[in-house]
């Protein structure tokens, strides 16, 4: 069902990009791909997350608006990308992998977040 290798800068967004439209208030979904306790243990303080589990996602696809950015996260990248993907092959057309996942937030933007 989740394919996909390799990165492609069109469907990536940095984190100090993500990070802008936190503070601008940007109105997107932050889909987070991770399981429940990586997300308890560490996540994005200044954005709610939507945490749909990658293997989860198509049981919510209905949920998920089409007219709003979506930006996907997971610890490193790798889960969101093939999220990123699937969604794309499903006729999302704004969504976005955060590049680098939770573990370049921390690194980039706020070493309060935990590397899970």
């Amino acid at each position: 069902m989740f394919f996909g290798s390799g990165t492609n800068n069109d469907i990536n967004i940095s984190v100090r990009e993500l990070k802008e439209k936190i503070d601008k208030g940007e109105d997107f979904i932050l889909l987070d791909v991770r399981e429940p306790q990586e997300y308890n243990f560490s996540r994005i303080k200044e954005k709610d997350a939507m945490l749909v589990p990658l293997m989860r996602l198509p049981t919510v696809l209905d949920k998920l608006p089409k007219d709003k950015p979506i930006y996907v996260l997971c610890r490193s990248g790798n889960r969101s990308l093939q999220a990123t993907i699937w969604l794309l092959q499903k006729g999302y057309k704004n969504v976005k992998n955060v590049d680098g996942g939770i573990l370049a937030w921390s690194q980039e933007i706020d070493p309060s977040v935990p590397q899970y």
